[in-house]
């Protein structure tokens, strides 16, 4: 049985799994849950008997806009009263996250990134990760971290 998940549709026919990123209201940014579901969705699909093949998708008009920003909103406030602390768990928290990323780089099965509109950020670390790329006529791709740094 398939799990049920908050940020991430999941279905499969006909062996293929089909991953759709799950909040269009947020142009798919990847919030704190979509990360830990990512890693969970990969895992199982990677040993699920009758998917032979994955893709990923976003619903909506873009693929994903990246990292949701209000994931960090504690860290940068820790920032002010201790840089040093705060600057080892936003190290910690970047490795956590991609981790959860990596399930879709070890899924033994192919995955095959499906783009649309705006790719950003972390949504390019996330497509790194699958075996193919395919991009409509409309993919955008962007990284912005150079301008929040």
């Amino acid at each position: 049985m398939i799990p049920t998940f908050e940020t991430l549709s999941v279905s499969i026919e006909n062996h293929v799994a089909h991953v759709q990123l799950n909040r269009p209201e947020k142009a798919n940014a990847m919030n704190l849950p979509m990360w830990q579901e990512l890693q969970v969705c990969f895992e199982y699909l990677s040993d699920a008997e009758d998917a032979r093949v994955v893709v990923l998708s976003g619903a909506g008009k873009n693929f994903c806009a990246g990292i949701d920003l209000d994931m960090f909103a504690g860290v940068v406030g820790d920032a002010q009263s201790d840089p040093a602390r705060a600057a080892e768990q936003l190290r910690q928290t970047i490795l956590r996250l991609q981790d959860n990323l990596t399930a879709i780089e070890k899924c033994r099965k192919p995955v095959l990134a499906a783009i649309h509109g705006n790719c950003v950020g972390g949504g390019i670390d996330m497509v790194s990760c699958c075996d193919m790329r395919y991009c409509a006529e409309d993919a955008k791709f962007s990284i912005k971290e150079i301008d929040i740094g």
